[in-house]
């Protein structure tokens, strides 16, 4: 694994840990639970966008209306194909859009939002609704882990809790092979979201979705 700079704490570290315990007492991990217990490491460098619904469809309780294996109903990436061929996600990836497209196609209600400067305050409302509703949905965040001085650059997770004291939010990474799961900054998370996608151009963002009806 790699090493985490030290302005993101490990889940796992005495300050993660404490941060975790402050949290779920002030309410702000009420959206962990469900995403821990179907929490899935991407299955390919390439694959983020992918682990990351994975995850989201399964703690919201989806039907993937298929079958997985033997009488089991349960979405994996190989199921999530029908807006980007998998060889072509091997390839280049998945946009917010294209996530969001696959997200629709699994039977998710989803909202897409562009990280523009005006919209923070609006992200930060979606983040606390997450993370202090245990029936809330769930958020799904697209980011350069540059501007977050990691390794790499584009990448999507799904973030589990929020801290208000702090303002930090926690980040489970799907690359579970090359980072732990970790504590953000708001304020720099929502900045790595505004780092341009090579592929559109435009701004990273984020996903909130929640099971249809």
């Amino acid at each position: 694994m790699r090493a985490l700079p030290e302005a993101l704490p490990a889940l796992s570290s005495p300050a993660g840990k404490r941060l975790f315990a402050e949290a779920l007492a002030d309410g702000g991990m009420a959206g962990y639970f469900r995403l821990a217990q179907q929490f899935h490491t991407q299955a390919d460098p390439a694959y983020c966008g992918l682990g990351s619904l994975v995850c989201a469809l399964n703690a919201l309780g989806i039907d993937p209306a298929r079958s997985w294996k033997g009488p089991w109903r349960w979405f994996t990436e190989e199921m999530l194909d029908c807006c980007k061929p998998l060889d072509d996600v091997k390839h280049s990836g998945l946009t917010l859009e294209e996530v969001a497209c696959l997200a629709r196609c699994a039977g998710a209600d989803v909202s897409v939002h562009t990280a523009a400067p005006a919209a923070q305050q609006a992200f930060r409302e979606h983040l606390r609704g997450s993370a202090f509703a245990e029936d809330g949905p769930v958020l799904l965040v697209n980011y350069s882990r540059r501007a977050l001085e990691q390794t790499g650059d584009g990448h999507f997770s799904p973030i589990a809790g929020y801290h208000a004291g702090e303002d930090r939010a926690l980040v489970l990474d799907t690359a579970r092979f090359k980072y732990p799961p970790h504590w953000v900054p708001v304020e720099r998370l929502f900045g790595a979201m505004q780092a341009a996608d090579p592929a559109t151009g435009a701004a990273r963002g984020w996903l909130l979705l929640r099971a249809p009806g």
